[in-house]
């Protein structure tokens, strides 16, 4: 089964909403992979969701260290930004499948990066616009778990 939303933000007063919302869509998955250009606020979504989830510590992204973790009330948070990845190798370095299927939460920017190590059932969330304007964000539920 497949569904498809979407969300606009009009301003970054909305996207703790926004946030919420894709999380309730999201039922039990727990990977998430961010589509967009540099500069259309991926980690800012990423910083709000973390928030949402309890996460009191600074988001940023990960760009240099490709993994950042966070703690929250229900475990580990993994962020990672594969932009800087130059072969799927590297994400076999670096042990990928430990955090992927851990159960946790794993926001990923740059998935294309890694295309073929993705999960079937990972939330893609397409994000448009950037910081001056309104975004659009489109989740795209697909894979095992069900949706609404």
């Amino acid at each position: 089964m497949t569904a498809v939303r979407e969300i606009i933000v009009k301003d970054l007063s909305r996207l703790p909403a926004a946030a919420e919302q894709l999380l309730a869509e999201a039922g039990e998955n727990r990977i998430f992979l961010f589509y967009a250009e540099m500069g259309a606020g991926k980690t800012t979504l990423i910083k709000t969701i973390c928030k949402q989830l309890g996460v009191q510590e600074n988001v940023s992204s990960p760009t240099f260290s490709i993994v950042n973790e966070y703690e929250s009330p229900s475990g580990p948070i993994y962020h990672f930004d594969f932009y800087r990845l130059k072969h799927e190798q590297e994400a076999y370095d670096l042990g990928y499948e430990e955090y992927f299927y851990s159960g946790n939460y794993c926001f990923v920017e740059w998935p294309e990066k890694i295309e073929n190590l993705l999960p079937e059932d990972a939330i893609s969330i397409t994000m448009n616009g950037n910081a001056s304007e309104e975004r659009r964000i489109v989740m795209n539920i697909s894979g095992k778990t069900d949706s609404k």
